[in-house]
């Protein structure tokens, strides 16, 4: 599994343990969802602030407004949630490339304040919610909320990251 982690904003020092972080949560979710490609997935992760973040949002879903976390899933799948063939690829190395991950630091951490927990289990849910999303989950129906959100509390719990 490989993690392409780009920090694009300079208000959030991106410590190695912000890093490992993110990688590990991208890891638990691999392997929680006992997706067929496991280690041999690649994803890329940026950190960014507010306003890059909202000219993402503006861009790419045509809403003016900053958000906490931008998934771009390069897979498509089928009714059964198979990979559809024509959706795959692949790095140099082999790994199947999912998509990538844009978080805001800064949404993050007033996030974490307005719920009362770390920065860190911030950043690692939102990690977590994201891979999700590259995994083809969606939260627009009660039903798939249910499901998407329930998944990612399991994962969490697994990582020890609780509020």
């Amino acid at each position: 599994m490989k993690v392409a982690i780009r920090n694009n904003q300079k208000k959030f020092k991106v410590t190695k343990e912000l890093r490992d972080l993110c990688r590990a949560a991208v890891g638990a979710a691999l392997e929680y969802m006992d997706f067929e490609f496991g280690k041999k997935a690649e994803i890329s992760l940026m950190f960014t602030n507010d306003e890059e973040i909202r000219e993402l949002n503006r861009e790419h879903r045509n809403i003016d407004r900053a958000t906490d976390v931008l998934s771009f899933p390069l897979l498509e799948y089928d009714e059964e949630g198979n990979i559809l063939e024509e959706c795959k690829e692949f790095t140099p190395n082999g790994e199947l490339f999912l998509g990538d991950i844009v978080i805001s630091l800064e949404r993050a951490a007033a996030q974490a304040e307005e719920y009362g927990h770390s920065f860190e289990r911030e950043v690692g849910f939102l990690t977590v919610h994201s891979m999700l999303h590259l995994f083809g989950y969606d939260h627009m129906t009660p039903e798939d909320e249910e499901e998407m959100f329930g998944y990612q509390e399991d994962i969490l719990k697994e990582m020890g990251l609780l509020r």
